[in-house]
């Protein structure tokens, strides 16, 4: 799968892990940054991890920070992006399940090495279910539109 991960300096280091992980599970990665732990604001950083999914050079996005909190709300600033915090399994299945999740947050100062690296394998493996959930998508869709 094509990926465009990106994350501010306080998810700097688990983003390098995550790269090196997903790159072994087969995964092509667009780094969009940060490129060390120096202090950055995390708005820049998420968006374009976000316009890389909504413009289709990624089919998916991850973006990373302190709490995951901040990154999760500027890429779901980007029309079509549908971005989760997830800081475990459970939330990681049903934001795909049910919400088809399309941008992960993750917060680094939350989750570990070994969690994060489940929590995206187990977001990757997961299918939107569908069905009921599809009226619900349209729905957020139209709240979009109207903004």
């Amino acid at each position: 799968m094509q990926l465009a991960i990106g994350s501010d300096h306080a998810g700097y280091r688990l983003k390098e892990h995550l790269k090196a992980v997903l790159a072994g599970d087969g995964h092509r990665l667009v780094d969009m940054g940060t490129d060390s732990e120096a202090p950055v604001d995390y708005p820049p950083f998420c968006a374009a991890v976000a316009r890389a999914v909504a413009d289709g050079e990624a089919e998916r996005g991850i973006v990373l920070g302190g709490s995951g909190q901040g990154e999760q709300i500027a890429a779901n600033k980007i029309r079509g992006i549908r971005a989760a915090l997830c800081n475990d399994l459970y939330t990681a299945r049903y934001s795909r399940l049910h919400n088809d999740a399309n941008v992960l947050a993750l917060g680094a100062r939350v989750v570990g090495e070994g969690l994060a690296e489940e929590i995206v394998r187990t977001w990757l493996a997961t299918d939107f279910e569908g069905g009921r959930h599809v009226r619900r998508l349209a729905l957020i869709a139209d709240l979009e539109e109207a903004s």
